[in-house]
């Protein structure tokens, strides 16, 4: 019970400083009891019962940082947190909190600063696409974001 007690409290630390979602601190675990499930698992349950690992509270600030500073659509977001083992329900609430205006003012600098590095390439549409689309974005999200900036960049060199 002694090592029980040290692994705990070394992962309520942890906790403490930064959000960890139940699979990393399960992962964690096991590591600590040398592949012990049981153990892990009474690790783990003790945390969320303590309230040291919440999956919403993890997922709803993973899913916030990812957009605003990383401009990760809600795609590349879900498959992420689904990939850590978090239910779709959460994930869905998650994205719920994240600010879809924000988002889109996001995706659309994205876009943009990507847009500058293919000026004069004849297939910078079709990267566009594909660079907001595997940035996590639905395909209706981001082309008439594109079409937009094109416009903007065709009128721009028009005018000078």
């Amino acid at each position: 019970m002694e090592e029980y007690s040290k692994v705990l409290d070394r992962l309520q630390a942890q906790c403490s400083k930064r959000e960890y979602c139940s699979s990393d601190i399960f992962r964690k675990a096991m590591k600590a009891f040398d592949g012990d499930r049981e153990m892990a698992g009474k690790i783990l349950q003790s945390l969320q019962d303590d309230n040291f690992v919440d999956d919403l509270r993890y997922s709803s600030a993973f899913a916030r940082e990812k957009s605003r500073l990383t401009g990760w659509g809600p795609a590349k977001i879900t498959y992420t947190l689904v990939g850590k083992g978090i239910p779709r329900s959460v994930v869905v609430e998650a994205l719920g909190e994240v600010d879809q205006d924000e988002a889109a003012r996001r995706m659309r600098s994205v876009l943009e600063t990507k847009a500058r590095t293919l000026i004069g390439d004849p297939q910078i549409k079709f990267k566009l696409l594909k660079f907001g689309l595997t940035r996590g974005y639905e395909y209706d999200q981001v082309a008439p974001v594109v079409d937009d900036i094109l416009k903007s960049f065709v009128l721009k060199d028009t005018d000078s």
